[in-house]
């Protein structure tokens, strides 16, 4: 038997995000996962080697791999819809749900289990709190790269996610901001 598990996430590249926003660079769903993953790996470092606090690395980096994987079938609904208001993001999340279900029955059964934890709810509590933190933080990044660019489009979503991101009361939240943010504003020369 044939199943379009991996298939289906190969697809990740053909949603493109911030479709509401005026880009000097597009964004997919897959560069955006990538970079999650990346960032969630290393929230997950910061966490457990920096502060001395239980975290996985693996399993962050590879539930934020997956945390948009449901936009295959629903595609990305800009923010300002999805948390207009209650009942539409309470609807939204249904939709998520029953698209991950649809996902999860790509797969043979004896994967389901492993790509289950992965599909639903972020991989865990702890996971979630980490990899959404990550999502915010590519986000961040994106609008810094914007306005770098000179795209001042971003300028807003820059202030309200970098305050979102404040809000979070994450130690490993303000230790990434503190090292690692401030070199999206050098040119490659400088980064070298």
């Amino acid at each position: 038997m044939q199943y379009s598990f991996f298939a289906l996430i190969s697809r990740m590249r053909n949603i493109v995000r911030w479709s509401l926003m005026r880009n000097t660079f597009t964004e997919n769903v897959q560069e955006h996962s990538h970079m999650v993953a990346v960032v969630a790996h290393a929230l997950a470092v910061i966490r457990r080697d920096v502060f001395g606090q239980p975290a996985d690395p693996g399993n962050e980096a590879a539930a934020a791999l997956f945390h948009d994987a449901s936009e295959i079938f629903t595609g990305d609904l800009p923010t300002p819809i999805k948390y207009f208001d209650p009942d539409i993001m309470t609807a939204y999340k249904r939709v998520e749900s029953v698209a991950s279900g649809k996902l999860l029955s790509s797969l043979p059964e004896e994967m389901r289990p492993a790509y289950d934890k992965l599909l639903s709810s972020n991989g865990g509590s702890e996971a979630s709190a980490i990899v959404k933190a990550a999502d915010k933080l590519s986000a961040y990044i994106k609008c810094l790269e914007e306005l770098k660019s000179g795209n001042q489009e971003f300028r807003l979503a820059a202030e309200q996610t970098r305050a979102k991101l404040q809000a979070m009361n994450m130690p490993e939240v303000s230790y990434f901001m503190e090292h690692f943010i401030p070199s999206f504003d050098l040119t490659l020369d400088e980064l070298n």
